[in-house]
This record gives structure tokens, sequence and C-alpha cells, in this order.
């Protein structure tokens, strides 16, 4: 029976055992024609060049549909929708539930022979989006023929009509629309990657298991429980998580870790009612400077963070992950310009900066500004921040390090709004609360997986991969390593001018493209590279 008969009579699943059948015996790809790596890169992409409009619709209807963790319908269809995704392609689809977590939608797609197994992660939930801060609806996909102008001025793209396009679509154009980076894209350039595998007849060389996260972007509060309950289902030699940016020179990265996070809404006190200016300034405090004054001690102007005892965790880098650090290539200057900036925090190397714990003041409110000021005390001020940890810092002993800050300070903490007899008792109070949070993870670059996995990206992309320590965002890493003992690696396909989790979100073409055929190698040659 030729492969073709299989594929029309049990379905796109008999085309790994047909091609296995035509290529020899163990995984395909154990040949010479699917060992060499740049032949097998060049089918890829000439078949994605076949395709591309179908893999750009398949993603445009994927980000049509909302995807807010918090709303179980708009979850509940999504998931639905990547189950279709995986049922079309043979693979065997399941959704994951406990509880009163979202689903969690699981494939896997199982190949005679193969000696490893691998976990490929993506997240299909995405953050909140105000369609009035964006240029076009956030859930109706629009192409573009480039990016949008920034502050530093640009030309405005022009909007493209997919079925208008009649020849090969430009790889400069972008896909705009709430998690086209982050991280529905992912999904389907994995999905992809398998499409191009399956036309030129290479079966992956390890077992495939997909897991695709419903609440990412909501911190993953159920993650944990969830991987307890499937830890047999879920067992493999290694996971590879599909998120996060390329660098910004546009090079393909390998990432071993990214920091931990921790978040706190900060809320100073002062009179119960607001109090005019005039008749009651330079008497009654006002919590905005106070407020002030307290954010202050707790970080420079240079982004050291100046809470007492706060790096004493702090593991330094071992001397593979230094060198590595170092070898990133620079992108400052440009990266400067791009983001109309003059200078960064301490003059430091991006890099050489996110391998250090950080304290970002992600908002601020207290009274009013411009036509609405009035000349009035504030009652109360508030300050939100989050704090990016490494290893080896626990949320725990952040929690305890920042109030005992704050009650050297001279404040009395408290956890919920204080009443009046607690104002009367106290000069100042601030009312801390904090959300779980998670610790960083980091695996090592020196384990065999890691080193196939540079080397392959390497193969795919037509130069070395840069080797990232430790990413500057966060993920759930730390998880996954304490339930399921695993190693866990970051292979970013998505531009790193984005916009994730912020208006016009996008993605660039060219980085789906080469994150197809940067996967497609991964599924084909991950097998032969660590044995």
């Amino acid at each position: 029976m030729t492969a073709a008969t299989q594929l029309r009579r049990f379905g796109p699943a008999a085309l790994l055992v047909a091609a296995q059948a035509l290529l020899g015996a163990g995984p395909a790809g154990a040949n010479g024609a699917a060992s060499d790596a740049t032949a097998l890169r060049d089918r890829v992409r000439a078949w994605r060049a076949a395709h591309e409009k179908e893999v750009v619709r398949e993603l445009a209807d994927l980000l049509a549909l909302p995807n807010l963790a918090a709303n179980r319908e708009e979850i509940e269809a999504n998931a639905r929708h990547l189950v279709g995704m995986l049922e079309r392609r043979g693979i065997a689809a399941r959704v994951l539930r406990i509880g009163e977590a979202p689903p969690t939608v699981y494939g896997e797609l199982r190949v005679p022979g193969a000696k490893r197994t691998v976990v490929f992660y993506a997240h299909v939930d995405g953050q909140p989006a105000d369609p009035a801060q964006w240029q076009s609806h956030p859930f109706q996909p629009v192409l573009r023929t480039g990016p949008l102008p920034t502050a530093a001025g640009g030309a405005a793209p022009e909007t493209v009509g997919l079925a208008a396009v009649a020849g090969p679509l430009d790889p400069e154009w972008r896909l705009f629309a709430r998690s086209a980076s982050d991280d529905k894209g992912p999904i389907v350039g994995l999905l992809a990657a398998l499409d191009a595998l399956r036309a030129a007849g290479v079966a992956p060389s390890v077992n495939l298991k997909l897991f695709f996260e419903a609440e990412e972007e909501a911190g993953s509060p159920h993650l944990r429980e969830i991987l307890a309950a499937h830890k047999d289902l879920l067992a493999a030699d290694a996971w590879i998580f599909a998120d996060g940016p390329v660098h910004p020179t546009r090079r393909y990265q390998v990432v071993y870790g990214g920091r931990g996070v921790v978040g706190l809404e900060l809320t100073v006190y002062g009179a119960t009612r607001a109090l005019h200016s005039g008749n009651y300034g330079n008497w009654a405090p006002n919590p905005a400077l106070l407020l002030a004054g307290l954010l202050a001690g707790m970080r420079d102007a240079e982004g050291r963070i100046l809470i007492s005892g706060f790096y004493d965790d702090v593991r330094p880098p071992t001397e593979l992950e230094r060198r590595a650090a170092a070898a990133v290539p620079p992108v400052e200057e440009a990266l400067l310009r791009e983001v109309g900036l003059a200078r960064s925090e301490a003059d430091g190397r991006l890099q050489d900066r996110v391998m250090l714990p950080a304290l970002n003041l992600r908002g601020l409110a207290a009274g009013d500004v411009g036509a609405k000021a009035r000349n009035a005390i504030p009652t109360e001020a508030q300050a939100s921040l989050d704090f990016r940890l490494v290893p080896d810092q626990t949320p725990e002993r952040v929690q305890a390090l920042v109030e005992e800050h704050v009650r050297g300070a001279g404040f009395h903490v408290v956890r919920e709004a204080p009443d009046l007899a607690t104002r009367l008792a106290h000069p100042r109070i601030a009312r801390l609360v904090w959300d779980e949070g998670y610790p960083a993870a980091r695996t090592s670059m020196e384990l065999p997986v890691s080193r196939a996995v540079a080397a392959i990206v390497g193969e795919a992309t037509g130069q070395p991969a840069i080797e990232t320590p430790t990413l500057g965002g966060s993920l759930p890493l730390h998880l996954f390593a304490e339930v399921l003992h695993a190693p866990l690696l970051v292979v970013p396909m998505v531009n790193h001018d984005n916009n994730q989790h912020a208006a016009d979100e996008n993605l660039r073409l060219q980085n789906l493209w080469d994150g197809i055929e940067i996967y497609a190698l991964l599924m084909a040659r991950l097998g032969e590279e660590w044995p």
C-alpha cells in the first residue's frame, strides 16, 4: 500500500508509518536524505512557500477567537478549535481538566522506533485587549505591509487583503491581532512544521507531545495541579517552550531559563477625605509624597535594588553561562534608537541586566492630573510593582525582605483597608497585597539535550544559535522542573518588536516562516543529535 493510499484510507497519522516504511527501519530521518539538515530545511521551505497563505489563514482563524483566561466561554471555544486543528492532522487530542481550571489541550503522536519523547509547549490564552487602544480590532486579524509608526516616526503601512495577493507574501508583512505572537503564532508554526515534514515524507525522530496551556497570562494558578494530576501522561525526556521573542538582532536563540516574578499592590493612606491643599497642606500628610519617598528608598536611579539582603540569595552564573552571556551580540545602541532612549540604566548590556533581579514600577495612582487636577491632598496613593527574580530567589523570601523594608521606613503594614482605630493608632500605614508569584528556573547548558537543541537551531538558521542563559521575561518553568523533573528549553520564534501585552500586537511573517523551519528540524533531528 502506498503512502498516499494509507493517507486517504486511514488519515494523516498513517503517513508517518508509510514514511518510515519508505525510508527504512526506525524513525524516519535516519537515512541520508533526512539527516542532511540543509536539504531537509530546503524541502520544508519549499512546502511553506507553496502553502503560506493557508498557514496565515489558519492562524487568522485562531486569532479571531477572544482568549482571556478569566472568560471560561472564550477559553472553551479556543480549546475546541485547537482539538479540531490537532485531529485534522491525525494527532490524538484530548482536553485535560481538573477542578475549575481552564481546559488544557493535549496532543500526542507516537513514532515507532523513537527512543526519546519531547513535549512542545505553547499557551493559547492572551492578555486583555482594549479595542479603543488598537488601530484595528484586536480579534479581527489584519495583515499590513509593515510595523505601525512609532514616536520616532516612520511611514504608515498599508492593509493587505490576503485573498487579493497573487504572488508570494512579503516576509516583512505583519499580522496584527491579540496573541499573534504571544502565543498563538507559535502554535500554528509548530503544526505547520509537522505538516511540512509529512509532505516531505519525513517522520519525527522523537515521540511528540503537545501541551497548550490556557492561563499562562493569568499566572498559571492551576498549572501545578494539572501537571501533578497528569504526571504519567506528561512524562518526557525534555520540554521545549515555543514562547518569548527572538534576539533583537533578529537572530534566533536557545534560552535555558527565565526569571521568576512576584507582583505587589502597595497602598499608602492619608486622611479619610480629600483635604484642601491650601488649608491643610504642610499639615496633613500627603500619601502620594509618602509613597514616592518609600519607592525611592527601594531602588536607585540605575536599577539597583536598595532593600537590605535582596541580593543574598542570587546564585552566581556558571563559567559557561558567563561566557554565553558575554557572547550575546551587542544590540544596545540600535535598540536605544529604536525605542527612543538616550541611555539605559547603568549603561549596561541588555543580557547582563536580565541576569539580575529587577524591581519595576508598573503603575501609579494618586489624585488627578492635567485638566482634572484639583488643589487637594488625596486620601491614598497606590503603586503596582513587579519583582523579577533569578535563581535562587523565592517569592516568599522577597516578600519578607520587602515588608521588613517597609516597616523599617516607619510604616505599619496591613492586608486590608485600615479602619478608623488603625488610622488613629499609626501615623504611616501601608497595605501590601501580593500575588502568588513563582521563582526562576534555569536548565544546565551542558546537558546533551541542550547541546543538541543549540546545534539544530544553528542548522536550521545557517548560523550559530545565540545561547541565552536567562530570558528577561518570566515563565512558570519551575513548576515543570519540580513536578516532572525534565530539562526545559525555550526556543522562541516571534519578532522582538511584536508589542506583546500591548496594543497592536503583531507577528512578522518571516519569523513565522523561520519558526516552521526550526521546529521541523527539531522534530526531525533531535532524536539523532541526542541519542
